[in-house]
């Protein structure tokens, strides 16, 4: 568990004394998070952090560590006060409504617990987000991206160049994020006759994803050039030096293979994944499919790969119809 002031010392912003009531309350908030909700611990240091600034924001006004009597006394220009100085100090639009909705859900627990009735920050309208679209890479360069990696990108080494290209195929194959593919364990590689991965997602959503015989047999081949010993519950992918292999080493990767096959800045490993929806979308794959496949808690999520591929369609019909845009 991860308390708030574990939190501000890992992260090195120093230290800010709380009130004793307000620290307890706090960290039986995270517990609640945790252990009865099955928030991710990526989520959980997210909105423990963004819960921290807030008290450390509260603190700097009235001159003191606030108490829970401050919290119930606080109106919504208070809060908005926050979200300008976070926005001031470069925070984006995303990390700001995550900011919103971590305090929203610590002062429903708050009131849930008979701790502070305050319901002042939800009169705070959440900040408007761009509506963004995933950025796909076409089928042929998602498949250049996966088959035969050049040297100059992996290193010299073989089974760098192996386990690169497994990894790879993993994302585009399966769907699978980068941090999902580097929490695989040998135990679980999907080698030899093993079709399928159960993949622990989001939020704890455990679901079953295929593996096609392309990747098995790049995992494989990974597994036999690798010149370290491996346990079953050993990271399957490892860095040059025999430890965990760092999601940082696949993203300046891909930042070379943008060079080299011309791809867009938008090709990241998180691209893949993108490719991986909207390709199956593309070939007729059922939407409710997808979302399992990809572990969407909400079909709503989904949905905006139908947006990609209208866009494709439209594309297609521009250049070929005779009768489009420009055409006689």
């Amino acid at each position: 568990m991860v308390s708030p002031i574990a939190l501000k010392r890992r992260h090195g912003q120093g230290e800010l004394a709380l009130d004793d009531d307000l620290e307890r309350a706090f960290t039986a908030w995270l517990d609640h998070l945790e252990h009865e909700r099955g928030l991710a611990e990526k989520t959980l240091e997210a909105y423990a952090r963004d819960v921290r600034q807030f008290v450390a924001f509260l603190a700097g006004r009235l001159g003191y560590p606030p108490t829970l009597a401050d919290l119930a006394r606080l109106k919504p220009k208070d809060f908005r006060a926050f979200m300008a100085a976070r926005r001031k100090s470069g925070a984006s639009g995303r990390s700001l409504s995550r900011t919103i909705s971590a305090l929203r859900t610590a002062f429903r627990f708050l009131e849930a617990r008979g701790l502070v009735a305050n319901r002042a920050v939800r009169a705070v309208a959440l900040p408007k987000r761009p509506h963004a679209i995933p950025k796909p890479l076409p089928v042929a360069q998602a498949r250049a991206v996966t088959v035969g990696l050049p040297a100059q990108c992996t290193g010299s080494e073989d089974w760098i160049t192996a386990r690169d290209a497994a990894v790879l195929t993993l994302l585009y194959g399966s769907g699978l994020r980068i941090s999902e593919a580097l929490a695989l364990t040998v135990a679980v590689a999907p080698s030899g006759h093993r079709d399928s991965l159960r993949i622990i997602g989001k939020g704890g959503k455990e679901r079953l994803v295929p593996v096609l015989p392309v990747a098995r047999a790049a995992v494989l081949r990974y597994l036999i050039l690798c010149p370290y010993p491996q346990g079953p519950d050993d990271p399957l992918f490892l860095g040059a030096r025999g430890g965990a292999l760092s999601p940082r080493i696949i993203q300046l990767l891909i930042a070379k293979l943008r060079d080299r096959l011309d791809l867009p800045d938008t090709a990241t490993p998180h691209a893949l994944r993108h490719s991986f929806a909207t390709h199956l979308l593309g070939a007729g794959a059922d939407l409710r499919q997808i979302q399992e496949l990809l572990g969407h808690a909400s079909l709503s999520t989904t949905q905006i790969y139908t947006e990609v591929d209208r866009e494709r369609v439209l594309s297609v019909y521009e250049a070929a119809h005779p009768r489009a845009t420009g055409r006689t």
